[in-house]
């Protein structure tokens, strides 16, 4: 399965944070062909109501589905995992589509690429890590220039488990 390229974030800060993006991952091998996995990422929340940081990443891929179809897949992965959709409520799982192909959506419910994506270190890291050289299709930067000018960078780290 070649397709259209794809990039998708993931999030999550409830529950066991790990176990729910190994799980995340497994089904979007179920919808998409994944070609890379960025290193796990830990931020604190942004304006959410429960404070547990967030546990992202990001990983790209090739999938044959149209773009409001893959976001009717990713809504379903993150239902059987456990979402509920409160806006800023603490979530199992969070999956976005950060990039489809060099794609421009406005659309109700789906906008591509996100569009708060250059704004995010921890969206931003994730995907540096996966594709550094990426060039946003409206913004006209790379992932490492947007990455170099945002304001967060330095409360976004690795995350490293113990042992």
């Amino acid at each position: 399965m070649q397709g259209h390229k794809v990039y998708i974030g993931l999030g999550s800060n409830l529950g066991d944070r790990i176990a729910h993006l190994r799980e995340a991952v497994r089904q979007l091998q179920n919808i998409m062909t994944v070609d890379k996995v960025s290193q796990l990422y830990v931020a604190a929340p942004l304006g959410y109501v429960r404070k547990d940081a967030f546990i992202n990443a990001a990983l790209s891929g090739y999938t044959q589905l149209k773009p409001m179809d893959l976001l009717v897949q990713l809504q379903a992965i993150e239902r059987a995992l456990g979402r509920r959709r409160v806006q800023y409520g603490p979530r199992p799982i969070d999956l976005d589509i950060l990039f489809y192909g060099t794609m421009q959506i406005d659309a109700p419910g789906l906008t591509i690429p996100h569009p708060r994506l250059a704004d995010r270190a921890f969206v931003l890291k994730p995907l540096a890590d996966i594709d550094p050289q990426l060039m946003h299709p409206v913004l006209y930067y790379t992932i490492t220039q947007l990455l170099h000018e945002a304001e967060d960078a330095d409360q976004v780290h690795v995350y490293t488990p113990l042992p």
